[in-house]
C-alpha cells in the first residue's frame, strides 16, 4: 500500500465526528480503504478517495468556492490525490493552492467532513468519489486566481452563499461541521 493510502487510513481511524451519519461514513470509507489497496487512486474505478478544502479568508467571514465546469454548481475546492501526495491533508493543500492561486494557505489536518457521491470524472467513465473535506486558512489580502479547472472563483460571505441544493453534503454541511 502506498504511503497516501496509509495515511488517509490513519486519518480516517483518528477523527471523530460529530454525528452518526458522519459516523457512518468514515466507517464505510475505512471499509472501501480496507478492501481496496488502489482506493486513492483515480484509476480504481469502483471509486477513489478524493480530498477537498473548504478554503476560508484570513478572517473566517468567507469561503472561496469555484463554479465546477462538470458539476455546473458552486463548490469547494479540491479534487483527485496525485501520487507524489504523501497525505490526504496535503492532497487536499495542493488541490486548493493549484484552484486558488493563493500561496501560504494553512490547513487543519483533522476533516471536517465527509461524502460520497456519483460521478463521472476524468476517467470519463461513471465512479463515486469518497471526498474527505478540511477546513483552509488563506492569508491576509490573499487574491484568488481562476486556474483553467473553473468556470469561475469567488469569494462568498457565509451569510451570503450560493444555492446549496444538497444541504445535507454540500457546503452548507461543510461549515457547520467546522463549526463547535
Amino acid at each position: 500500500m502506498s504511503a497516501l493510502h496509509e495515511d488517509t487510513v490513519a486519518t480516517l481511524t483518528a477523527w471523530r465526528p460529530a454525528d452518526r451519519g458522519q459516523e457512518a461514513l468514515r466507517q464505510a470509507f475505512l471499509g472501501f480503504l480496507a478492501a481496496r489497496g488502489d482506493a486513492c487512486e483515480r484509476a480504481c474505478a469502483a471509486g477513489h478517495i478524493t480530498a477537498s478544502a473548504l478554503l476560508f479568508d484570513h478572517t473566517g467571514s468567507s469561503v472561496l468556492l469555484t463554479l465546477h465546469p462538470r458539476v455546473g454548481r458552486w463548490l469547494q475546492l479540491g479534487g483527485h490525490c496525485e501520487p507524489e501526495d504523501a497525505s490526504l491533508a496535503g492532497a487536499a493543500l495542493r488541490e486548493a493552492t493549484e484552484e486558488s492561486g493563493i500561496a501560504g494557505l494553512r490547513i487543519d489536518p483533522t476533516p471536517v467532513h465527509v461524502d460520497v457521491h456519483p460521478i463521472t470524472c476524468s476517467l470519463g467513465v461513471p465512479t463515486r468519489h469518497f471526498d474527505v473535506r478540511f477546513a483552509v486558512h488563506a492569508p491576509e489580502n490573499a487574491l484568488a486566481v481562476r486556474s483553467d479547472e473553473s468556470l469561475d472563483l469567488r469569494w462568498w460571505p457565509l451569510d451570503a452563499l450560493p444555492p446549496d441544493p444538497d444541504r445535507a453534503a454540500g457546503i452548507s454541511a461543510m461549515l457547520a461541521a467546522t463549526r463547535p
